[in-house]
């Protein structure tokens, strides 16, 4: 955390800070509407305590389902330019790693204060959209409001009951009315996704393993798969950081949006589908690439997720930008949408925090609380943080796989190249899910290659993983 300019504890101010906050913020008026009466529900990995997003839903007349995302108002207790916002503010993420999670806010917030729990009344900002069967986003409206969580659900549980392959969830049988809620809002994510799929969003899968532990030793990395209720909070995060977005500017405000461009690697791309007999277009077209994707995971759905990375990297990383209002937006390439911004995790991300400053600046017709030149400075800080903690959870799954792996030196294993540059040629192995260096053996491999490689050597507290490719 140090090395990458990551603050990896609470300065002693934050919790002179903490120590005065003793309950979560309290709020009335006619601004705050009460949709406690609503199903709420929040859907999450199992061990997550930082709930930011709960989601609801109501049937309306014709085709047309009203779909309810209530984000946490972490700006109530997090106020600008305080302890606990300014190391918010210098970090900008919580950073996630398998052997320690270092939170963005203290623990007494985003677990607990600023969470939305399940029986707590606790204040939202709320975005309301109006979608119809085909997935077409009708009408969409931002307010501030009073929400309570009904049921605190978990995602496999969740996808499990909802593709009949296990039962109700018992959090979900002892409220009344989530069930159908979920039902529903399974069917609006559904028509949302193909909508979005139709304007070309990219359907990809990534590797994302996680170590699990027997005691101290690490006994293997499991990957966490896709599933329905993932599809669900992801297809409704989306369309409620589109609605924001869209939001604030016609509000006129200046604000934080969340892009990908189109990829600058894009003939890389071609080449990589014309190994495959697809040809795509010689400029970036995120529908014809998203098609070759489909027709991919249907052909090969065991080795889709290494070919989902190696687009990924093509692709190139997320940033911050400005954008002012009135001017042409530059989108988010992957995602297929025009106007994007990151606004659903408030107490993990510092960008949806500021995000939620601004909204409530234009609800309650302020201007806004963050000069242009210092929205530009933070937008350029938040991209850099944000490396930073990814390089962080890199390393340490490296030295994770490295520790994994070490009594297994001079085995076979069957990969593919995800990386090959001046710096190096990388692989990522099928099983167990790891990535290495190839140091023998890499000249003439490009990313997409198959190759069988032999391990050479680990080096845990660096988290090197050596391979020697196997002449075929």
């Amino acid at each position: 955390m140090r090395e990458h300019g990551l603050l990896s504890a609470f300065e002693p101010e934050v919790a002179a800070q903490l120590s005065s906050i003793n309950g979560p913020a309290r709020e009335s008026g006619d601004a705050i509407l009460d949709l406690t009466g609503l199903a709420w529900a929040s859907i999450d990995n199992d061990d997550s305590l930082d709930l930011d997003q709960l989601t609801a839903s109501r049937e309306g007349p014709g085709d047309v389902i009203t779909a309810f995302i209530a984000v946490a108002d972490v700006d109530a207790l997090v106020r600008e330019g305080t302890p606990i916002d300014r190391h918010a503010r210098h970090n900008t993420t919580s950073v996630y790693t398998g052997a320690e999670i270092f939170p963005m806010l203290p623990e007494k917030l985003s677990t607990n204060l600023t969470s939305l729990n399940a029986g707590e009344d606790r204040l939202a900002v709320v975005v309301e959209l109006k979608v119809d069967a085909t997935g077409t986003a009708l009408d969409s409206d931002v307010y501030r409001a009073r929400v309570r969580n009904k049921a605190k659900l978990a995602y496999d549980a969740v996808a499990a009951w909802l593709e009949g392959t296990g039962p109700m969830p018992p959090a979900m049988a002892a409220a009344p009315g989530v069930d159908a809620q979920i039902r529903m809002q399974d069917r609006v994510a559904q028509a949302l996704r193909r909508q979005r799929h139709e304007h070309g969003a990219l359907d990809l899968e990534t590797i994302e393993p996680r170590p699990v532990f027997e005691g101290e030793a690490i006994i293997e990395l499991r990957v966490d798969r896709p599933n329905r209720a993932k599809q669900l909070i992801e297809d409704f995060m989306v369309a409620a950081n589109g609605a924001t977005a869209a939001f604030l500017e016609h509000a006129g405000i200046p604000a934080l949006r969340r892009v990908v461009r189109s990829p600058e690697r894009w003939l890389r791309i071609v080449a990589l589908a014309d190994e495959y007999g697809v040809r795509l277009p010689p400029e970036p077209d995120a529908r014809a690439l998203q098609n070759f994707l489909v027709k991919r995971r249907q052909a090969d759905p065991l080795r889709f997720p290494d070919l989902s990375l190696v687009v990924v990297k093509l692709m190139g990383a997320g940033e911050y930008v400005v954008e002012l209002p009135g001017r042409r937006p530059i989108g988010h390439f992957g995602l297929a949408v025009r106007d994007y911004t990151h606004s659903t995790a408030p107490n993990r991300r510092f960008p949806d925090l500021l995000t939620q400053r601004l909204v409530k600046a234009a609800l309650a017709k302020r201007p806004s609380p963050v000069p242009p030149d210092e929205l530009e400075a933070l937008a350029t800080h938040c991209t850099a943080q944000e490396d930073a903690a990814n390089r962080v959870e890199r390393h340490v799954r490296k030295s994770t796989a490295a520790l994994l792996l070490e009594s297994r030196v001079g085995e076979s294993f069957d990969g593919v190249v995800t990386g090959a540059s001046e710096k190096g040629t990388w692989v990522r192995v099928f099983h167990p899910p790891v990535e290495g260096r190839i140091v023998d053996g890499f000249r003439g491999l490009s990313v997409a290659d198959k190759v069988r490689v032999r391990l050479l050597g680990t080096d845990v507290e660096r988290g090197f993983i050596d391979f020697a490719r196997i002449p075929v």
